[in-house]
């Protein structure tokens, strides 16, 4: 991305975090046309993970990035704990594709909405973070909101439930790996090639695969590989330039496009439903405006603090 400077860098991150989290939102969309088409979510995961390699190579290489792939690869330690990520990446993009493509968008958008909340809960549980009055206020919300889903589905909401604990683990081992964004999803990328192409070869050798019964077909399948890398790579840029209390606000907008996509396709949204997303609605907001006071306080004391006597 052209580098760019002073106010237009913040105009920049800005349009990058809405870029990403809007693809974010939307991207259950792709999934939908690639089930139409003929795909299963297997053989969507198998091409999401090996055309995201090509995407992810390309701007490793042109972010000079080269070098921490090599020396990931170089160091046990470090490959294995990307190794853990690629499984909880692996996992969670499977249950989302899943979900996304058997009328369980919804659920889905769900465990998206509770994910900042359980990141709050891993925070205090693993690196000792406080949480404020609002802070278990939201979480309060969130799981009363659960809880409702849970009667609406008549079971718990297991979709949600793993979409967030895998994404919140995920985040996890990524925070302690010292590496790039874009380089560590190559390298987990890599790691998950042989798995994706050796689907691929064996649903085209079964006569089970679609990705190349037609050209159509066969964009649709290319199409995993920048909807997989281009919104991380947006979003990376970005959450360097931009405040956390402007991304808190910004994060909770994939979660409800893809509420509206799943309400779009017809998915049932019984009163009860309603119930559990308003109580979720209600603990986003709260979070949200509560990150965002955080900051603006923390703004207003280092200003105080500037100001001569």
């Amino acid at each position: 991305m052209t580098a760019v400077t002073g106010p237009d860098q913040g105009r920049a991150a800005l349009v990058s975090a809405f870029g990403c989290y809007v693809l974010w939102g939307v991207m259950p969309l792709l999934f939908m046309a690639q089930a139409a088409a003929g795909f299963d979510s297997f053989e969507i995961l198998a091409h999401r993970a090996l055309w995201a390699v090509a995407v992810a190579g390309l701007l490793v290489f042109l972010a000079g990035q080269g070098g921490q792939v090599r020396a990931v690869l170089a160091t046990p330690k470090t490959l294995a704990w990307l190794t853990l990520s690629t499984m909880l990446i692996a996992i969670n993009w499977g249950v989302y594709v899943w979900a996304t493509t058997h009328g369980a968008t919804l659920e889905a958008s769900l465990g998206y909405y509770i994910n900042p909340l359980l990141n709050m809960v891993v925070g205090l549980w693993l690196f000792r973070e406080k949480i404020d009055r609002w802070g278990w206020v939201a979480i309060g919300l969130a799981a009363v909101g659960v809880l409702f889903q849970a009667l609406a589905l008549g079971r718990p909401p297991w979709i949600s439930i793993i979409l967030a604990i895998s994404f919140a683990s995920y985040g996890v081992i990524r925070k302690r790996v010292p590496i790039d964004a874009q380089a560590g999803l190559l390298v987990e990328c890599l790691l998950l090639v042989p798995f994706g192409l050796a689907w691929v070869l064996w649903l085209q050798n079964t006569g089970g695969g679609v990705a190349f019964d037609s050209p159509t077909n066969t964009l649709w399948a290319l199409a995993n590989g920048p909807a997989t890398v281009l919104p991380l790579a947006l979003f990376a840029w970005s959450a360097r330039r931009l405040p956390l209390s402007t991304i808190g606000f910004i994060q909770f907008l994939a979660p409800t496009l893809q509420f509206v996509v799943g309400v779009w396709a017809g998915e049932d949204l019984t009163p009860l439903r309603v119930i559990s997303f308003a109580f979720i609605w209600g603990g986003a907001g709260v979070f949200a405006a509560a990150a965002w006071l955080r900051v603006r306080a923390a703004r207003r004391a280092l200003k105080d603090a500037a100001t001569p006597v």
